[in-house]
């Protein structure tokens, strides 16, 4: 096939994994492969995992939970979105964790047949999905009430976590403690409590409970600027275009949509297979570049549907040679973090987009 590709190194994953872990004292972890395990494919990415001792896998819808069974994956699914009446059958069939994250939805696992196993997710400041805290307490009476409720997990999400400044996610950690010591006191056999994050990884580590969610920090990029950068992790993802075209111009010939780059010098002008539909971020035309052959060369006027433009000057270039869009390989690194700061986006933006026509190869 010729067109983008991502290639998926799994001994970078078990690298960075083996980081984690050592970073939490061995606390287990709970691998968040949503979205198509953030552009890197989400059945293989948990497969992988499950082969390093990974036992818990996140998602956000349930669509995505039915893929990882369907993919061969039995071990313990929780599902972030608000569930449905429709999901609550099929969820105790499979063996999927639900999320109760709304008291409007506690009517459901009361009433259902068969009650799923869930989650209670408590809102202490993220103000997104979740129980509010003033209302945690009686929902976890609720919960003792009804004795026949699968009630495994407590859990809330830090807003600042992956901050420099940490008083708002310590606030959101004392109230999170006074719901963990309400369950206490109301003697509900909570099985998982789970409040962490990449952020708190690496910002709070002392503050995990007994599972920790972690998503974009196994796929080898940090959660933002200002948590520590020491983790020695590695890019899990190599994103590629192929060069399907190379044509000579003269200085001050215009390239791509708009005119708003124009050639300083007689030069040579590659054509990448590979544009904005694909995963290629658009706004990195402006000060971009690419890696080929150990150096750098400038994007060449903006980024279009299906291709872009590269300024290769007088290198050794050929049609068929593929250029290094992001990640990391034998003779070049682009930190996807520096692509995400020079365009004002973040690293989860860039990796989830990666989609459309390109191909996952998987390298072990």
């Amino acid at each position: 096939m010729v067109g983008p590709k991502a290639y998926i190194h799994l001994e970078n994953l078990f690298h960075n994994y083996d980081l984690i872990k050592q970073q939490l004292n061995g606390t287990p972890i709970m691998a968040v492969v949503k979205a198509n395990a953030y552009g890197h494919g989400a059945v293989p990415i948990a497969k992988a995992l499950r082969s390093k001792g990974v036992n818990h896998f996140a998602v956000f819808t349930f669509e995505e939970a039915l893929e990882l069974k369907a993919g061969g994956i039995e071990e313990d699914i929780l599902v972030f979105c608000r569930p449905t009446k429709e999901m609550l059958s099929e969820a105790a069939i499979s063996n999927i964790a639900l999320n109760l994250s709304a008291i409007e939805d506690l009517p459901l696992f009361i009433e259902a047949e068969t009650s799923p196993k869930f989650h209670l997710k408590v809102d202490t400041g993220m103000s997104r999905l979740g129980i509010p805290f003033n209302l945690a307490v009686d929902t976890l009476q609720q919960i003792k009430r009804n004795g026949h409720l699968n009630c495994e997990g407590i859990y809330s999400h830090y807003a600042t976590a992956d901050e420099g400044e940490l008083s708002y996610a310590e606030h959101q950690l004392e109230q999170f403690n006074q719901v963990l010591h309400a369950a206490k006191e109301l003697d509900l056999n909570i099985k998982y409590i789970h409040f962490s994050n990449s952020g708190t990884v690496l910002n709070m580590p002392q503050t995990s409970f007994n599972l920790v969610r972690v998503g974009i920090l196994l796929y080898g990029a940090f959660p933002s600027e200002e948590v520590p950068m020491d983790m020695p992790i590695k890019p899990v993802m190599e994103f590629k275009g192929p060069v399907v075209a190379l044509r000579e111009i003269s200085a001050g010939t215009k390239v791509s949509y708009g005119g708003v780059w124009e050639a300083p010098q007689d030069t040579v002008i590659g054509v990448i297979q590979t544009g904005f539909a694909d995963g290629f971020p658009r706004p990195w035309y402006v000060d971009g570049y690419i890696g080929l052959r150990g150096k750098n060369y400038p994007i060449a006027g903006r980024v279009c549907m299906d291709q872009f433009m590269v300024d290769f000057g007088g290198a050794d270039v050929r049609v068929g040679d593929e250029v290094l869009i992001f990640g990391q390989n034998d003779t070049e690194t682009i930190h996807i973090e520096d692509i995400a700061q020079a365009i004002g986006s973040t690293s989860y933006v860039l990796l989830t987009a990666v989609s459309g026509r390109t191909e996952r190869i998987f390298i072990n």
